[in-house]
């Protein structure tokens, strides 16, 4: 393997490493895909023994080490704990498969309604326009999907083990702008699901009043889990998830990326946010590799990458994947009204020492959206910031790749390209920034990744900095009106209990 394809991230195949973030029973969840029992008993010490997340770990290591009437006992204590049954079914499915065949799962199936599960995750709605939408879900058992509005029913799309149980169901002949109620059927029977309706989006191309949400840094802190519910109070157009979706830290091991995803998608706030808010999601290191990952420019290697790619693709809805199966990735687009949004894939491709995070493909497929775009404003969204020395001495924002920066900028600028800001993660707080141009106009970014995270940053004041929070949980809404003779559009920041900490209004007549 060539040098500069190294993954540089050390310590994956160990997964040594406790970041600030990460909590004992997603670290525990790490030794037990390895192997090393002696350092899963001190990670899931640290967690609280009744804790049913605990517990339902403490069956997963039972599970691996054979120990069936241990992993009986710990999820029946699991279950005793609060853990709703769904959990058991959904998996991980290959490692619960000897729990299944235990005369305890009977009973169980018989407690708790288990032959009348059939939908685990979801619905999860995304890729929505001015007359589609898309349905993602994860059922039971391999079954067929469908999806009701009135009287049109759309699919059937099939589940299976090679799908891991997932289905996107597409909605079409849909009207701009509207309200629609949706039931999700499994093998012809409707499911009970919350928050099942959703609003078009407005035509493309007018003018059009709406907002919509962001953020990063989504760990898992069950007491912060509400944020999904206060995000769904301000009813936005979308959510854009914008890297460290949920934390992984561990590509080699489907075990780990499975329990991560399982356990937000089975969160009852989650699940009625999704359902009604098209959601748009890219990933970052944490749910990509590990910390600070610099992968390096192969589509095939490290061999772990199309493999945490198909996995990311599995449990979200986006409208595309970067290039498809021929070159994979995460980077698309998408229009709401008269606003352009470009969400870019910054690990898949990373190259420190070529000097590019997006690679050449995603670079000129940049170039192009942006030069062909009539959105009255561009938001050209990154999952690591762009501003200039926003965490010192690193090179995994944009620092670390200066010369690609500062071509895509120049970019802008050598072709005219009006109504451009920025939106990024990745540092755990709400910021809002500008970096002046000497030959265009001022560039803005607004930055936004304390979701449910423990762990903070603080406020780091370059130049152009115009406010900061990093005191609570928080998220980023942007406010657009393209009616006005002026458009505009507002930067929020919002903390986890629904409150507008800060607002700035920036026209359209700025970014020219």
């Amino acid at each position: 393997m060539p040098q500069r394809s190294l993954f540089i991230c050390l310590g994956l195949l160990l997964a040594t490493h406790a970041h600030a973030q990460h909590d004992p029973q997603r670290n525990a969840t790490q030794q037990i895909a390895v192997g090393n029992f002696e350092k899963f008993e001190q990670e899931i010490a640290k967690g609280e023994a009744d804790d049913p997340e605990t517990r339902f770990v403490r069956m997963m290591a039972a599970l691996k080490q054979g120990k069936m009437n241990e992993a009986v006992d710990q999820a029946r204590a699991a279950l005793d704990s609060g853990l709703s049954f769904e959990r058991l079914v959904a998996g991980p499915r290959e490692l619960l498969a000897p729990l299944r065949e235990t005369e305890e799962w009977n009973a169980w199936m018989a407690e708790f309604g288990g032959d009348r599960i059939r939908l685990v995750h979801g619905p999860m709605l995304g890729a929505v326009t001015d007359s589609s939408a898309s349905i993602w879900v994860r059922t039971a058992n391999p079954a067929s999907v469908s999806v009701k509005i009135g009287d049109r029913e759309f699919g059937p799309v099939k589940t299976s083990a090679a799908s891991d149980h997932t289905a996107v169901v597409g909605l079409d002949g849909l009207e701009a702008a509207t309200e629609y109620d949706y039931q999700v059927l499994v093998d012809g029977k409707p499911v009970e699901a919350e928050e099942t309706h959703f609003t078009t989006s407005p035509k493309v191309g007018e003018g059009a009043r709406f907002h919509v949400a962001f953020g990063g840094g989504a760990g898992y802190v069950p007491k912060w889990e509400y944020m999904w519910d206060t995000i769904a109070k301000f009813q936005p157009q979308a959510m854009l998830m914008l890297g460290d979706n949920v934390y992984i830290d561990q590509p080699e091991f489907r075990l780990c990326q499975d329990y991560c995803y399982y356990r937000r998608q089975a969160r009852p706030e989650w699940r009625r946010l999704v359902a009604r808010t098209p959601m748009y999601a890219i990933y970052d290191d944490h749910d990509f590799g590990d910390n600070d990952c610099i992968p390096g420019p192969e589509i095939e290697k490290p061999a772990w990458k199309r493999e945490v790619w198909n996995v990311f693709r599995q449990n979200w809805v986006n409208p595309s994947y970067g290039g498809g199966e021929s070159q994979p990735g995460c980077w698309f687009d998408f229009r709401i009204g008269d606003v352009h949004f470009i969400m870019l894939d910054g690990r898949y491709y990373r190259d420190l020492k070529g000097g590019s995070m997006l690679g050449p493909v995603q670079l000129a497929w940049l170039k192009e959206t942006l030069k062909g775009s009539d959105g009255t404003f561009k938001v050209i969204c990154s999952p690591v910031p762009w501003t200039a020395n926003i965490k010192p001495g690193s090179k995994d924002p944009w620092d670390g790749y200066p010369e690609e920066r500062e071509a895509i900028f120049s970019f802008i600028e050598d072709n005219d390209i009006e109504g451009v800001f920025l939106v990024s993660a990745d540092r755990h707080r709400t910021d809002l920034r500008t970096t002046e141009r000497s030959n265009g106009y001022t560039l803005f970014e607004f930055e936004s990744s304390k979701l449910t995270n423990r762990h903070t940053h603080k406020v780091v004041k370059t130049p152009g900095l115009i406010w900061g929070h990093n005191e609570t949980c928080s998220f980023g809404l942007m406010r657009f009106d393209t009616t006005a003779a002026d458009p505009s559009v507002t930067f929020e920041c919002v903390d986890i209990d629904g409150e507008v900490l800060e607002t700035y209004t920036l026209p359209v007549s700025r970014l020219k």
